[in-house]
């Protein structure tokens, strides 16, 4: 008997047509707001993508089972949609249009430990808008406001999306008078796993006194579901120019995003991701009741995206894990298949006409199976409750709605169930429970 691999989730049926659904649902308003698809391989070289070293453990090697003994993998799985994506840009930058809008849906592999929400094979949804040596700011607000509206459509708890700007803490952290700004940003990023009094420690074992590693804790503090943070910053006394502009730029953001039904937006000092890599705006989003899986959809500026001798392609981006956000929610469909009608079978002799039937509501969009057996009408009705589809058609003419048992005279010609049943529905956690 074959045994599971810990880390690469499967989806039953009823599972995957929640993962479709979420998939055709995010893929219709990235394309609403003028995102084009791409599709990039599934692997890339070796030393591309181990330029990030904190990634190096992480990363599954391409190798020929004939390859000769010693001999180095030279390709490896991409670990995330980014990476292929700027090396996309720089290979097509002569037959793009910029800026460029691009979502993606694929699969990356990432050898991390599973657990609740992590995977070694999972799904990713991204999109990034990239520029040609300038991208306007307003391009960051926009990209918020699309994944709100992204997430504010599917069937999961309420979403908040934290929002910061690493232009913020650097220009306060320079403010202060901190030599490394970096150096302080990698400890405050700690705060969700480590005490506020153990980050304190390590803030002053970098070389900031007590007032300092104070006032960082304090601006580390500041979160809100409006502009007024500005106001909460500028309380705490620091100057620099960089910071005035990161404010200026969150509370743009911030306000371009919100007022997303079913979406939280705040502004959250903590957040600093990717600190090598991010230049501005960063994103961050927690799923309430289930803030234990981290940040499902993480995203920010950076300025260098790409580069070559020539250009340089700066964007903003946003990517949510479409496997981290379903498989430990447990979303389920309202039946395991697409068909809304099962044509019922008298007899084999009979078939083709059950079959002609089906024919005639597929032409009309519906979705339709033939009974798989000439048995008793009972079971066969059985058979399509087992698979959760609503309606049996006994030819010619006679529809049942097996649930309510309501039974009535009809064509194939002119037939059509509700909207509500012609696809599967994803269920609420009141409809499972």
């Amino acid at each position: 008997m074959s045994k599971k691999l810990s880390g690469f989730p499967e989806f039953l049926p009823r599972e995957r047509i929640v993962e479709q659904q979420v998939l055709d649902h995010l893929r219709r308003t990235f394309e609403l707001h003028g995102f084009a698809n791409i599709e990039t391989r599934a692997v890339e070289p070796m030393d591309v993508l181990l330029r990030k070293g904190e990634i190096d453990k992480e990363v599954y090697a391409v190798k020929r089972l004939a390859a000769a003994e010693g001999e180095p993998a030279e390709l490896a799985l991409h670990y995330d949609l980014t990476v292929p994506f700027a090396r996309y840009v720089l290979e097509n930058a002569g037959r793009l249009e910029f800026p460029f809008r691009r979502w993606q849906i694929q699969k990356v592999w990432r050898g991390e430990r599973p657990q609740q929400g992590r995977f070694r094979e999972f799904t990713q949804a991204d999109i990034d808008i990239v520029g040609r040596d300038v991208l306007p700011f307003h391009f960051d607000v926009e990209v918020a406001r699309v994944m709100a509206e992204a997430l504010a459509g599917l069937p999961i708890p309420t979403a908040t999306l934290q929002i910061s700007n690493r232009k913020i803490l650097e220009g306060f952290y320079l403010g202060l008078g901190v030599d490394d700004p970096t150096a302080v940003m990698q400890v405050v990023d700690k705060l969700d796993k480590v005490p506020a009094d153990r980050i304190r420690e390590l803030l002053v074992e970098q070389g900031l006194d007590g007032s300092q590693a104070d006032r960082v804790l304090a601006l580390a503090e500041i979160v809100t579901t409006d502009t007024s943070f500005v106001q909460r910053v500028e309380a705490l006394g620091v100057e620099h120019e960089m910071l005035a502009e990161g404010l200026s730029e969150l509370a743009q953001v911030v306000e371009g995003a919100s007022g997303v039904e079913g979406v939280v937006v705040t502004a959250d000092l903590r957040i600093a991701r990717g600190l090598d890599y991010y230049t501005g705006t960063v994103f961050e989003t927690r799923l309430q009741g289930w803030e234990h899986l981290g940040s499902i959809c993480s995203g920010g500026r950076y300025d260098r995206l790409a580069q070559d001798r020539r250009t340089t392609y700066p964007g903003v981006g946003i990517s949510l894990g479409v496997s981290r956000l379903l498989v430990p929610l447990a979303l389920s469909a309202s039946r395991s298949v697409p068909s809304a009608v099962l044509v019922a079978v008298d007899d084999e002799d009979t078939r083709a006409d059950s079959t002609a039937i089906a024919q005639q509501l597929r032409a009309r969009g519906i979705p339709t199976e033939v009974a798989a057996k000439a048995d008793r009408f009972g079971k066969q009705i059985q058979y399509a409750e087992k698979r959760g589809i609503p309606y049996v058609w006994f030819p010619p003419t006679s529809v049942k709605d097996i649930r309510s048992g309501d039974q009535v005279e009809a064509s194939p010609d002119t037939w059509t169930p509700p909207t509500t049943d012609l696809t599967p529905t994803i269920l609420s956690k009141e409809q499972l429970s």
